[in-house]
């Protein structure tokens, strides 16, 4: 049985009183939550004082993005040694804010994937389609190219580290969820396709995350879904009530 994992992806917000604080206070509300794996990834400057402020706890510490290189000449990069060094176990890569804001490649999305599983990080893998896309009827055909470009190369071994999150990108930030059943039915193609890729049993043993306006009012909906086994939030993981929340929910359920 898959082990939910929900991990709160706090983009571009907090300060560093402010990361703290909800690291803090998110510790202090989840201490009891063994059957729920949780994970913070704050922005890059307050990676060690969130660190610090989780070092007690179960919840895992998380980085937004990483560069595939080890060291050198590569300025405002972060490197895997850098983002172990200050405390994380997870990373968020290739979010659709990455993708289609900043212009992050399949193949550099793919390169940031084998570096992180090489040194030793567990990497948060996103996929998902525009708006225009899933209008055109073109999910799954998207999806799946996204899935098999980023993971050209990697073999059932490394696969095992990787957690995949479908995240529709027209329901990041907007308020738009896509339902349980839109949800559920991206899900099990995508653990069709690794299932191609690989073999059912590795497929079948992934992680793979909801992201897109996930918050408390639909936390129970969508992870009753069979293929959803986590989420990836965003707004809702700012706040220590709403995100310890949605753990709690998942826990009850694994009662």
């Amino acid at each position: 049985m898959r082990k939910p994992f929900l991990a709160g992806n706090w983009k571009m917000n907090m300060n560093s009183a402010t990361a703290v604080n909800l690291a803090a206070g998110l510790a202090k509300e989840l201490a009891e939550i063994r059957t729920v794996d949780a994970a913070v990834c704050p922005p890059f400057v307050y990676l060690q004082s969130v660190s610090a402020a989780l070092s007690a706890s179960d919840i895992a510490v998380g980085a937004q993005d990483v560069y595939f290189e080890g060291n050198g000449a590569f300025t405002g990069e972060i490197s895997c040694e850098m983002l172990k060094d200050c405390g994380c176990r997870y990373v968020i890569i290739g979010h659709s804010e990455r993708r289609h804001v900043l212009g992050e490649t399949d193949a550099l999305i793919n390169r940031k994937i084998k570096a992180a599983i090489g040194r030793g990080l567990l990497p948060i893998f996103c996929v998902g389609e525009l708006l225009e896309e899933r209008d055109g009827g073109q999910t799954n055909a998207v999806v799946a190219d996204q899935v098999r470009k980023g993971l050209a190369g990697i073999s059932s071994d490394q696969v095992k580290t990787i957690t995949v999150a479908y995240e529709p990108v027209w329901a990041i930030g907007t308020g738009r969820t896509a339902t349980p059943e839109q949800a559920q039915e991206v899900h099990a193609m995508i653990r069709g396709l690794l299932g191609e890729l690989y073999d059912p049993a590795v497929a079948d043993g992934l992680r793979i995350q909801y992201g897109g306006s996930a918050k408390p009012g639909n936390t129970a909906e969508l992870m009753a879904q069979p293929d959803v086994d986590g989420l990836l939030i965003g707004g809702a993981s700012l706040k220590v009530e709403d995100f310890s929340a949605m753990i709690k929910t998942v826990a009850e359920k694994q009662k």
